[in-house]
C-alpha cells in the first residue's frame, strides 16, 4: 500500500486449523467477480474449501 495512502494496512491472521481473520471493514473479490462487503470489525474467511458457501 502506497505511503500516501489515508487507509492503514489490514491484519490478516492465519490459523493452521482455522480460517484466515481479515481485520475489517473489507470487500472480497470472489472468482466470479461478484464483490462481498463487510463492515464487521473482523471477517473470517475460510480456506477449507469444504464450506458450503464461500468466502
Amino acid at each position: 500500500m502506497p505511503n500516501d495512502s489515508p487507509e492503514r494496512c489490514r491484519s490478516i491472521i492465519a490459523q493452521r486449523t482455522g480460517p484466515l481473520l481479515v481485520e475489517g471493514p473489507v470487500e472480497v473479490t470472489l472468482d466470479d467477480g461478484t464483490v462481498v462487503s463487510s463492515d464487521r470489525f473482523c471477517v473470517a474467511l475460510c480456506t477449507c474449501r469444504r464450506s458450503r458457501t464461500y468466502p
